[in-house]
């Protein structure tokens, strides 16, 4: 499917790949100064936070994983904010009957916290070097994208309703077209405060500085401020939520796939989906059934049906939930599942979820009423970004939550983190809302091993897309013998035969998205054995933005790759 006469449409490069130009550049040139992966990571992911406010906010969620190579260390950061102490489940049941768009359905913010975290822990430099790129697009200005242009149009009505947002989003009346600059004085003199704090505290060392700027944000006038719109708004979030809150310094989750290890968050987030996912297919001959053939594309589909089941029946914070994360990733009852494959017939819905703990079994859990004849129902949010570095550090980060669904905060020009549109009312999910539980995260940052030693960093945006998109990329490249680009540029196909994960968690048995690229032939293959094909765009977003970078040990070189599909763009030498 590339091109005619070149292997992609764009070349491999290497050291940053991220979902816009600017994070990308904002991350290398952190690196050129000397920084290592995880500062030019929080530069990068900082600089996201910027331009890509309709898809992330520095008041959002920002997981992380880490490898230190000096250390061998691999580290996740739970970049994932809590519902208010002050709310219930028969609070939402009763007040609204729903989880509704806006302030209600506010988290405590967690990027900020993971950003400054993973920089106070496993960084070199200081908050104000690193914010600096993001510091100068916010007060300089940056050209709008003809994404965010189109998204600012969409939105433009509900945002004429919010002082705060009207006022950045749209401070001539009207939203700002393609090529204008978009200047965050609002962010600007928020970074400019945390800088303020952070000099304020270097005395003590640049751990105490960075401490110092994580606090401004978490402690005093500006929690204040957050705390205080959120109670005159009708949320519930409080002074006491935002100083109590820390993100955590966590092991990874993994598994195994044909030599290669994968690292994912835990099941705070669909992370380990992933795992599952590649577990179901390793046995198949998945290189011999060409790839995006029909064979191909059903198995893998119907790995994502189980995997999902599963990830609906056990994933949640495991503060509130026992989840049997080894047994759900052990090969052994992989094994056990991927025996429900028929290579010829599709499941025509979302199968029982399996029980781990008993051999052989399903669990009991009722289905998920379907949705039948709606079309998709992705939000549009998330982005990512990845950094290799020359002493073999990795940083991959999946930042999100955009800032046009919920009104900004007077002054500060950032929203409160709306990530409770992913809990549920069912008081039997694991995910369902609670004081102080985390939602279930679509975001997930990945990285995968070869030998012990760093191969890919990888990841992508797209809600329940994200964990099919990421193993069509990692087995492009480990089965098809792609590079990054290739491997992203390569068409892709989404199953939609579980609830999404975002309220009201549309249900679509047998649903299949895939991309007008793919062979019309194996289109029909695939809705003759039982698919709800749906066709999308060539180029669909709705399929990720795809970041990744391979570290090549042969040559000693690293590649990146970065997708067409969104504004995402990849940076190095």
């Amino acid at each position: 499917m590339a091109p005619e006469g070149i292997p992609s449409y764009r070349p491999s490069i290497h050291m940053v790949s991220a979902g816009h130009y600017l994070a990308a550049a904002a991350g290398y040139r952190i690196l050129e100064v000397g920084g290592n992966a995880v500062d030019a990571g929080v530069a990068s992911g900082i600089a996201i936070n910027v331009t890509l406010p309709h898809m992330t906010s520095f008041a959002g969620v920002a997981p992380i994983i880490i490898h230190m190579a000096e250390s061998s260390d691999t580290v996740t950061i739970s970049g994932l904010g809590r519902w208010p102490r002050a709310v219930s489940l028969d609070l939402f049941r009763d007040r609204y009957g729903e989880i509704p768009r806006g302030i209600p359905r506010s988290v405590v913010p967690a990027a900020c916290d993971a950003w400054l975290t993973a920089l106070e822990t496993y960084g070199t430099m200081s908050f104000e070097q690193v914010v600096a790129p993001a510091l100068e697009l916010s007060e300089r200005g940056f050209p709008v994208s003809h994404r965010l242009a189109a998204a600012l149009d969409n939105a433009r009505d509900q945002l004429a309703t919010w002082p705060e947002s009207r006022s950045v989003f749209m401070p001539t009346g009207v939203p700002p077209r393609v090529g204008e600059l978009m200047v965050r004085n609002g962010l600007a003199k928020l970074f400019r405060g945390m800088i303020k704090a952070e000099r304020a505290a270097v005395s003590q060392g640049r751990e105490a500085g960075v401490r110092a700027a994580r606090d401004h944000f978490y402690l005093g006038e500006v929690a204040e401020r957050m705390a205080r719109y959120c109670q005159d708004e009708g949320s519930y979030l409080t002074a006491a939520d935002l100083a109590e809150f820390h993100v955590k310094i966590e092991p990874p989750e993994s598994g195994s796939y044909n030599g290669y290890e994968v690292y994912t968050c835990g099941p705070w987030c669909q992370g380990p989906a992933l795992v599952q996912l590649l577990n179901l297919v390793e046995g198949a001959d998945l290189a011999g059934m060409q790839h995006n053939s029909a064979d191909y594309v059903h198995t893998l589909t119907e790995a994502v049906k189980l995997a999902f089941a599963d990830r609906e029946a056990y994933y949640g914070d495991p503060e509130f939930v026992e989840v049997p994360m080894a047994e759900l990733l052990s090969k052994e009852y992989a094994r056990n599942r991927a025996a429900m494959i028929d290579p010829g017939r599709a499941l025509p819905e979302m199968p029982q979820a399996g029980n781990p703990l008993s051999d052989g079994e399903t669990a009991d859990r009722m289905q998920p009423t379907p949705d039948s004849g709606q079309s998709v129902v992705w939000e549009a949010d998330t982005s990512y970004t990845c950094v290799v570095d020359r002493w073999g550090n990795a940083f991959s980060a999946t930042p999100s939550d955009p800032e046009l669904g919920t009104p900004l905060v007077p002054g500060l020009g950032l929203p409160i983190s709306d990530r409770g549109s992913q809990s549920w009312l069912d008081p039997d999910h694991p995910s369902s809302l609670a004081p102080w539980k985390r939602p279930r995260l679509t975001p997930n940052p990945a990285l995968a091993f070869k030998d012990g030693r760093p191969f890919l960093a990888f990841g992508t945006p797209g809600g329940d897309a994200q964990v099919q998109a990421m193993a069509q990329v990692f087995l492009n490249i480990v089965e098809f013998g792609m590079d990054p680009q290739q491997a992203i540029e390569a068409p892709r196909f989404i199953s939609l035969s579980f609830p999404n994960s975002f309220w009201p968690h549309t249900y679509l048995p047998g649903r299949l998205g895939v991309e007008g690229r793919l062979s019309p032939k194996v289109q029909a293959e695939l809705a003759a054995r039982g698919h709800d094909v749906e066709r999308w765009p060539n180029w669909s977003a709705q399929t990720g933005g795809a970041c990744a970078i391979k570290v090549d040990r042969e040559r000693g070189t690293l590649v990146a790759g970065a997708d067409l599909r969104r504004e995402s763009y990849a940076i190095g030498r």
